[in-house]
């Protein structure tokens, strides 16, 4: 709780502006942890429950891949040692005499000499093993989608409070440059009460900004495992860069090595082995087994030992139809999962063209919005000019500065929007493309 309460006091401390403080004051930073792209990437994924399950599955995958390897070679194993008391004596097997106490220890071994389940088991486990090991590729790319997401939206708040602080800082001039002219007789009351409505318009703008910039520092902060804001350290400023591969190789490597497609796949082949083993319940099993027992009146018993070899051949024939209901469940579940990799492989066409398509038109938006700040920045210079020289009326310079502000906020989201795209990109390929980009991220 006093963590949590510490947390709350840092994120208030790290965006909090008072009442009385100047519109124009720039979003004060407390101390709080300023992480990298990579590092936090690198803590979130760590601490990503999805992830961690994730792991545990390839795990348990991995086991159960050695098991169905080791029981080609190795027999199943069992000991036992008892020892009972009675109220009276009994003819103990052990000592041949009439005894209180008995002690057996019995050492068993067996092995399948032919079972049609290990070798169905093999190819499951197989398969198995790549189905988690593709899902933990999978689910580790969508963690780390989710973290640029939070990382980006801190970058963007930011400069989105600098835009509205400018915007306010700008009001702030305007009211005193139309109180002048008011009070020169250049200009009417009415310009100064509207540049002032402008000024708390703005201040209200900054004051959701630096909301939304404090939320989304602890948003960060809870990604990495930090109770309390997280900030993120720049990134470079340069304009997206043109894909290193063109849209029919992002489809191909998509079937190829995305981590949902082979995770598909993999999955599919899994079932059909086990719906060969449950066909494999049909076929008799040739059993081996081996056992030393040993009696006697003491817990280690050693008076009277027998040994036994047999070698079994079972076939089953009716099990309540046991049998017949595994077949058909697996057969469901491998038709599941070709359904399930046959839509999944229909749609890598759309969502590699969706995604794909998305970058290449947040890269040309981000040109644009470059030019419309250039012209909205122009517009604006001009506005202001000639309300000075008293050639236009104030409404024009407000709707100058409102869209300098405007273009300038376009421009931030643009720009983090086409990073934001290529981690969705990337999290479709199951390939880290950003440090292939001339003059892109390379985290």
């Amino acid at each position: 709780m006093i963590r949590v309460l510490m947390a709350l006091q840092a994120a208030t401390l790290g965006t909090g502006t008072s009442a009385s403080m100047p519109a124009s004051a720039a979003v004060v930073q407390d101390s709080f942890p300023v992480l990298t792209l990579t590092d936090a990437l690198r803590r979130a994924v760590q601490l990503d429950p999805g992830y961690v399950a994730a792991l545990g599955a390839v795990s348990e995958a991995e086991w159960s891949r050695k098991m169905a390897r080791v029981a080609f070679f190795v027999p199943a194993v069992s000991a036992s040692l008892d020892w009972t008391k009675y109220s009276k004596d009994f003819f103990n097997i052990g000592t041949l005499t009439p005894a209180s106490t008995s002690a057996s220890a019995s050492l068993g071994a067996s092995y399948e000499i032919f079972s049609a389940r290990k070798f169905t088991e093999l190819g499951r486990t197989q398969a198995e093993l790549e189905a988690q090991t593709q899902t933990a590729v999978q689910v580790r790319f969508a963690a780390a989608l989710l973290t640029e997401a939070a990382y980006y939206a801190v970058l963007g708040d930011e400069e989105l409070a600098r835009v509205a602080a400018d915007r306010a800082q700008r009001a702030e001039t305007q009211l005193v440059l139309a109180r002048a002219r008011v009070i020169s007789g250049a200009a009417v009351q009415s310009d100064s009460l509207t540049v002032r409505l402008e000024l708390i318009r703005a201040q209200v703008n900054l004051r959701r900004r630096q909301s939304a910039l404090r939320v989304s520092r602890l948003e960060l902060g809870r990604r990495v495992g930090i109770d309390g804001p997280a900030g993120a350290a720049p990134l470079d400023s340069a304009p997206p860069a043109e894909l290193p591969l063109t849209l029919s190789q992002a489809v191909m490597t998509a079937l190829e090595s995305g981590p949902a497609y082979r995770a598909a796949r993999a999955g599919e082949r899994a079932a059909e082995a086990q719906l060969k083993g449950a066909r494999g319940a049909y076929l008799p099993t040739l059993t081996l087994t081996g056992g030393h027992n040993r009696f006697d009146v003491r817990l280690f018993p050693n008076a009277f030992s027998v040994s036994s070899i047999s070698l079994g051949l079972s076939l089953p024939i009716w099990n309540n139809g046991q049998r017949e209901f595994a077949v058909i469940r697996a057969r469901t579940q491998r038709d599941f999962a070709r359904a399930l990799r046959d839509d999944l492989e229909r749609a890598t066409l759309h969502d590699v063209t969706a995604a794909y398509d998305l970058y290449e038109t947040s890269r040309a938006e981000v040109g644009l919005a470059q030019d419309a700040v250039s012209v909205a920045r122009e517009n604006y210079r001009v506005e202001e000019a000639r309300y000075r020289a008293g050639a236009t009326p104030v409404l024009n310079l407000i709707e100058a500065q409102n869209g300098l502000s405007d273009a300038e906020a376009q421009l931030v989201t643009t720009r983090y929007a086409a990073r934001l795209a290529l981690a969705s990109l990337e999290a479709i390929l199951g390939r880290r493309i950003g440090s292939e980009l001339n003059g892109g991220d390379t985290q």
